[in-house]
Protein backbone atom coordinates (compact mmCIF):
# COMPACT_ATOMS: atom_id res chain seq x y z
CA UNK A 1 0.00 0.00 0.00
CA UNK A 2 1.39 3.95 -0.66
CA UNK A 3 0.89 6.51 1.48
CA UNK A 4 0.51 10.17 0.39
CA UNK A 5 1.51 12.64 3.12
CA UNK A 6 -1.45 15.45 2.95
CA UNK A 7 -1.78 17.83 5.71
CA UNK A 8 -0.79 18.12 9.41
CA UNK A 9 -3.51 16.65 11.80
CA UNK A 10 -3.31 19.81 13.74
CA UNK A 11 -4.41 21.70 10.44
CA UNK A 12 -7.88 19.55 10.33
CA UNK A 13 -10.53 21.17 12.88
CA UNK A 14 -12.66 18.79 14.31
CA UNK A 15 -15.84 18.39 12.83
CA UNK A 16 -15.08 19.98 9.22
CA UNK A 17 -13.50 18.84 6.24
CA UNK A 18 -11.22 19.85 3.91
CA UNK A 19 -10.00 19.03 0.61
CA UNK A 20 -6.72 17.45 -1.09
CA UNK A 21 -5.76 15.77 -4.39
CA UNK A 22 -4.37 12.33 -3.68
CA UNK A 23 -2.97 10.49 -6.48
CA UNK A 24 -5.57 12.50 -9.02
CA UNK A 25 -8.56 12.34 -6.91
CA UNK A 26 -10.17 14.77 -4.72
CA UNK A 27 -10.58 13.06 -1.01
CA UNK A 28 -12.52 14.95 1.12
CA UNK A 29 -10.93 14.71 4.50
CA UNK A 30 -12.56 14.86 8.51
CA UNK A 31 -11.23 14.84 11.60
CA UNK A 32 -14.06 13.86 13.88
CA UNK A 33 -15.01 15.36 17.62
CA UNK A 34 -12.89 11.88 18.95
CA UNK A 35 -10.14 12.98 17.14
CA UNK A 36 -10.20 9.82 14.22
CA UNK A 37 -9.61 10.79 10.65
CA UNK A 38 -12.16 9.87 8.02
CA UNK A 39 -11.04 10.08 3.85
CA UNK A 40 -14.37 9.78 1.44
CA UNK A 41 -13.93 10.71 -2.13
CA UNK A 42 -15.37 14.19 -2.43
CA UNK A 43 -17.84 13.74 -5.30
CA UNK A 44 -21.47 14.13 -4.07
CA UNK A 45 -22.98 11.22 -6.88
CA UNK A 46 -26.27 12.73 -6.47
CA UNK A 47 -25.34 16.33 -7.94
CA UNK A 48 -21.97 15.02 -9.44
CA UNK A 49 -20.21 18.26 -7.59
CA UNK A 50 -17.28 17.82 -5.51
CA UNK A 51 -18.67 19.18 -2.56
CA UNK A 52 -18.43 16.38 -0.13
CA UNK A 53 -15.67 18.17 2.30
CA UNK A 54 -17.79 21.32 2.60
CA UNK A 55 -20.68 19.08 4.21
CA UNK A 56 -21.81 19.14 7.54
CA UNK A 57 -20.20 16.13 9.91
CA UNK A 58 -22.53 14.76 12.44
CA UNK A 59 -23.32 11.46 13.19
CA UNK A 60 -26.53 8.80 13.27
CA UNK A 61 -27.43 5.83 15.56
CA UNK A 62 -23.38 6.51 16.34
CA UNK A 63 -22.26 6.63 13.58
CA UNK A 64 -20.20 9.35 12.11
CA UNK A 65 -21.32 10.84 8.67
CA UNK A 66 -21.45 13.77 6.44
CA UNK A 67 -24.01 15.10 5.05
CA UNK A 68 -24.32 17.00 1.27
CA UNK A 69 -24.17 20.52 1.25
CA UNK A 70 -26.12 20.40 -1.81
CA UNK A 71 -29.06 17.66 -1.27
CA UNK A 72 -28.37 16.64 2.38
CA UNK A 73 -28.07 12.84 1.37
CA UNK A 74 -26.36 11.73 4.50
CA UNK A 75 -23.23 9.23 4.06
CA UNK A 76 -21.06 7.45 6.40
CA UNK A 77 -17.72 8.14 7.18
CA UNK A 78 -16.37 4.46 7.95
CA UNK A 79 -18.38 2.84 4.98
CA UNK A 80 -19.22 5.62 2.11
CA UNK A 81 -22.79 4.29 1.88
CA UNK A 82 -25.31 6.50 1.90
CA UNK A 83 -28.00 6.17 4.71
CA UNK A 84 -30.47 7.63 3.10
CA UNK A 85 -30.17 5.48 -0.49
CA UNK A 86 -28.18 2.68 0.65
CA UNK A 87 -27.60 1.34 -2.87
CA UNK A 88 -25.74 4.64 -3.76
CA UNK A 89 -21.99 5.12 -1.61
CA UNK A 90 -18.67 7.09 -1.71
CA UNK A 91 -15.08 5.49 -1.79
CA UNK A 92 -13.16 5.70 1.35
CA UNK A 93 -9.99 5.76 1.61
CA UNK A 94 -7.86 4.07 4.30
CA UNK A 95 -5.71 7.18 6.33
CA UNK A 96 -3.14 7.25 9.13
CA UNK A 97 -1.47 9.89 11.61
CA UNK A 98 2.24 9.87 11.90
CA UNK A 99 4.56 11.93 13.48
CA UNK A 100 1.82 14.90 13.49
CA UNK A 101 1.22 14.10 9.56
CA UNK A 102 -2.22 12.98 7.66
CA UNK A 103 -1.53 10.34 4.92
CA UNK A 104 -4.09 9.05 2.91
CA UNK A 105 -3.40 5.38 0.85
CA UNK A 106 -3.84 6.09 -2.46
CA UNK A 107 -5.10 1.96 -3.67
CA UNK A 108 -9.09 2.55 -2.44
Amino acid sequence: MTWVNVCGYATLLPERGVCALVDGEQVALFRTHDGVVHALGNRDPFSGAYVLSRGIVGTRKGEPTVASPLHKQVFSLVTGHCLDEPSVAVPVYRTRVDGGTVSVSVSV
